[in-house]
C-alpha cells in the first residue's frame, strides 16, 4: 500500500503577477545567482502563503522556449514549496543556460539555491 502524498498545487493566489512587487523584490530582497536561474526573495509575515513569480525575457529565445523555462521553474517551486522554513515572496529569473536543461537539472539547481539561501531543508 502506498502512502498518500499531500496534494501540492499552485493556485492563482500563490503566483506573483504585480510588476511593482517584482521591482520591490529586486530592490529590497535578497538574491542568489545560479547557472540557469536567479532567485530574488524576501520573507513575508507568518500565516501568509509563499508566492512565486517567474521571469523569462525575450533574450532567452522564442515563446516556446520562454514558456518551457517558466513551466520548469514553477514546477520546481510547486514540488518543494512545503520545504521552506518560512513563507517568502520569490521571483525566479530564467537564464540562457536553462534552454539546455532537463527538469531534474533545473530542480537540482533550484534546491541548491534554497540551500545556499538558507531558506529550507530541501530533500
Amino acid at each position: 500500500m502506498t502512502a498518500t502524498r499531500p496534494r501540492l498545487g499552485l493556485p492563482r493566489a500563490n503566483k506573483l503577477r504585480d510588476s511593482r512587487v517584482f521591482g520591490v523584490l529586486r530592490e529590497e530582497g535578497r538574491r542568489v545567482v545560479s547557472g540557469s536561474l536567479i532567485a530574488n526573495w524576501r520573507t513575508v509575515p507568518e500565516g501568509s502563503a509563499s508566492r512565486v513569480g517567474v521571469i523569462a525575457g525575450r533574450k532567452l529565445g522564442p515563446a516556446v522556449v520562454r514558456n518551457r523555462a517558466r513551466r520548469l521553474l514553477r514546477e520546481a517551486f510547486r514540488l518543494h514549496q512545503q520545504e521552506l522554513d518560512s513563507p517568502i515572496d520569490l521571483v525566479l529569473v530564467a537564464r540562457a543556460a536553462i534552454r539546455r536543461r532537463r527538469f531534474r537539472d533545473v530542480e537540482r539547481e533550484f534546491l541548491g539555491v534554497l540551500r545556499r539561501a538558507d531558506l529550507g531543508q530541501p530533500s
